[in-house]
């Protein structure tokens, strides 16, 4: 592979151009790692990425991933553990609970006078940004991974048919009463012109958005990019599915299933459901990511005439207010870790950092240059090639070794800017200007006593949260008749305890 070619005396790791990089090490190194997901449930490699990142620096990885014929990561690892053999390197999705857990037990390497001292382009940011450094911190004060941090802020908005609206006379819905108008209308309005009653007025293909629709009364569902989580108000942990307005939202939402507004699929019809009814002409809205479903707009406008399916904001809720429940966090609960086993932590710290770089950066967002992307004005440019390709580039990415969640990395939130369509973009900036976002709730590192109480009361707490939200939705029970009851239910399980340690933890990690 000519590594030893690159190799030069003295200078840095690696140079702040696109230039080619010094190497790391002089001597070829390699280290193991355990990487999993289940879109790539081993480490590959023949990834070009990492070829391209082996050539550049010297360090070249190893597979050593095991449990690769299981989809769940926390199984993979656990199947790891049991082998008895560490490799050098651990990525994985979740992997900030993991080490968090067995971190200050000593199978993971604590990585804060790393960083300090060899990895200047984490440190910089770390610096810059000290909810950052909070947020991967452990309640042991110790940095056990380097974690994928996204950029850029919008996920998801809400869309809907415009073709539908102004074929029935309707404005775009401004407030819930609206927008439950509208629905009855696509309902009964015959908005796709076929003379059947077949319209799904309100679809998804995540069953999850369907209740982060008590928004619009103000209730909440998350606060972060992972469903179900808590968030923080005024400085207070709390969740949303013992909130009164929850309660009040998910009544409502039973009364709009009820009514026929809701796909009477939305349980089981799956990731296919965006596909199928909007090609079939039959879904009049959703909240969904904003590239992926303007870009409908290509695929079916020529199949559906007139089609027009575009971002709309926010529907002000029951007390006036516009909420995004949804936005992009700066720190994600992925990425890798330096085991106990790992002999060369400096050089690995080095190797981390590498893809902090500007030309490591470029790699592992764009892929290998003169391949997926060209130097254009001093910028990454990804070739026409890889965006006319019939295959989404995300995913032609994760097949040549870029964007992997398991790798701890900045995200470039140009690459994917580069292959939304003007659509998404527009409703990005209509998003934007309207200032629809809310604050994320960044995580907290659970001490082991902390941790013993969140992992025996929590699980429970959450299998009964999520079968009365579906039954009160389904309207197979009351969700008036039943409220006392089920905060009652939700005290006797533990749900005071958990709050206290989920707060104490707060306290420690952001009171500052």
């Amino acid at each position: 592979m000519g590594l030893l070619a690159l190799a030069a005396a003295g200078g840095p790791a690696y140079a702040d151009d696109n230039t080619a990089t010094r190497p790391i090490v002089e001597e070829p190194l390699a280290l193991t790692i355990h990487m999993h997901n289940k879109r790539y449930p081993r480490y590959d490699e023949s990834w070009p990425v990492e070829i391209e990142a082996c050539r550049r620096t010297n360090i070249c990885l190893k597979n050593a991933t095991v449990g690769s014929n299981t989809e769940d990561d926390k199984e993979a690892f656990n199947l790891l553990l049991a082998s008895g053999t560490m490799p050098d390197i651990v990525g994985m999705m979740g992997i900030r609970d993991v080490v968090n857990k067995y971190g200050p037990e000593g199978a993971f390497q604590p990585l804060n006078d790393l960083i300090d001292q060899y990895a200047p382009n984490i440190k910089a940011i770390l610096d810059e940004n000290p909810n950052i450094r909070s947020a991967i911190t452990s309640s042991d004060g110790n940095i056990y991974f380097i974690p994928d941090m996204p950029d850029g802020k919008y996920t998801m908005g809400y869309f809907i048919r415009y073709d539908w609206l102004d074929k029935l006379g309707l404005d775009v819905p401004q407030t819930v009463d609206e927008l439950h108008e509208v629905l009855l209308a696509f309902r009964n309005g015959d908005p796709n012109g076929n003379g059947l009653k077949d319209e799904i007025p309100f679809f998804d293909r995540a069953w999850q958005e369907f209740p982060r629709l008590v928004t619009l009364w103000d209730g909440r569902t998350s606060g972060s990019d992972t469903y179900y989580d808590f968030y923080v108000d005024d400085g207070k942990i709390a969740h949303g599915f013992a909130g009164e307005g929850y309660h009040v939202g998910i009544r409502n939402l039973a009364q709009w299933y009820s009514e026929g507004l809701i796909d009477p699929e939305i349980f089981t019809r799956g990731s296919s459901s965006r596909e199928y009814l909007l090609s079939e002409n039959l879904g009049g809205m959703t909240h969904d990511w904003f590239a992926s479903t303007a870009g409908y707009n290509d695929s079916i406008g020529a199949k559906v005439e007139g089609f027009d399916f575009r971002a709309f904001p926010p529907p002000a809720s029951v007390s006036g207010v516009r909420m995004e429940e949804t936005r992009r966090s700066p720190v994600r609960p992925d990425g890798w870790a330096i085991t106990y086993a790992n002999e060369h932590p400096v050089e690995t710290m080095k190797y981390f950092d590498f893809y902090f770089s500007p030309e490591g950066k470029n790699l592992v967002n764009f892929g290998v240059e003169g391949v997926q992307w060209d130097m254009v004005d001093g910028k990454a440019k990804l070739r026409p090639d890889v965006l006319e390709s019939t295959q989404p580039v995300n995913m032609q990415m994760i097949a040549i070794g870029a964007g992997l969640q398991t790798r701890g990395y900045p995200r470039d939130y140009e690459q994917e800017r580069q292959w939304t369509n003007q659509a998404a973009l527009d409703g990005i900036a209509l998003y934007d200007q309207g200032d629809y976002l809310i604050d994320l709730f960044p995580g907290v590192a659970l001490s082991p006593e902390e941790q013993a109480v969140y992992d025996k009361k929590w699980p429970p707490i959450l299998d009964c949260m999520l079968e009365k939200q579906q039954v009160w939705l389904l309207g197979s029970a009351d969700v008036d008749a039943d409220w006392e009851g089920y905060l009652k239910r939700l005290d006797t399980l533990g749900y005071g305890d958990v709050l206290a340690v989920m707060q104490q933890a707060y306290d420690r990690q952001y009171g500052e």
